[in-house]
């Protein structure tokens, strides 16, 4: 299991923090994604946060956290329903320094106190290795309109422990 860096601590999304995540957003598919995704896909991608308003809508409305390193945030994760992993973005500044891990882990322990049985998240070619070391597990590959683009990604799936169960020896 990931252990976190004494430096770096969630917390909840805040409405204020919506412009600061929108840059770590367009960030991370800029600087992250241009093996995977054409410059045309990337930026369509990025163009879901052109509408300040709807994606603080959308963070709103689902459980969302933030690593934040000395304070600052550098990456977050939302969770839609209790069931999905609906985003997972880290500044490319942090990138493999363990916020990522930190943000999954918490959500991974939300949705189970939540009695969720299973998570999923719909992964970028680029995020899909992180969450099959984490025990994730490829379900089906999509294609993703978005613009005049169209993106692929994967659906991966993992079962969750539940909190007071024992392990089987």
């Amino acid at each position: 299991m990931a252990t976190a860096s004494p430096k770096l601590a969630l917390r909840p999304f805040l409405p204020t923090d919506a412009p600061l995540l929108a840059e770590i957003f367009r960030e991370s598919i800029l600087e992250l994604t241009s093996d995977d995704y054409s410059e045309a896909q990337r930026e369509a991608w990025i163009s879901r946060a052109e509408d300040l308003e709807a994606f603080a809508a959308r963070l709103s409305k689902q459980l969302t956290l933030i690593a934040t390193f000395d304070g600052s945030p550098v990456a977050f994760a939302s969770l839609a329903g209790n069931t999905k992993i609906d985003m997972l973005f880290v500044h490319p500044i942090v990138s493999g320094q363990g916020a990522g891990a930190l943000l999954v882990d918490a959500l991974e322990k939300l949705a189970g106190a939540r009695g969720a049985s299973s998570l999923t998240v719909d992964a970028s070619d680029t995020a899909r290795g992180f969450f099959e070391k984490r025990g994730y597990v490829a379900q089906q590959r999509n294609s993703v309109s978005v613009g005049d683009e169209w993106l692929a990604n994967t659906t991966l799936s993992k079962a969750l422990v539940k909190p007071n169960a024992q392990p089987e020896a």
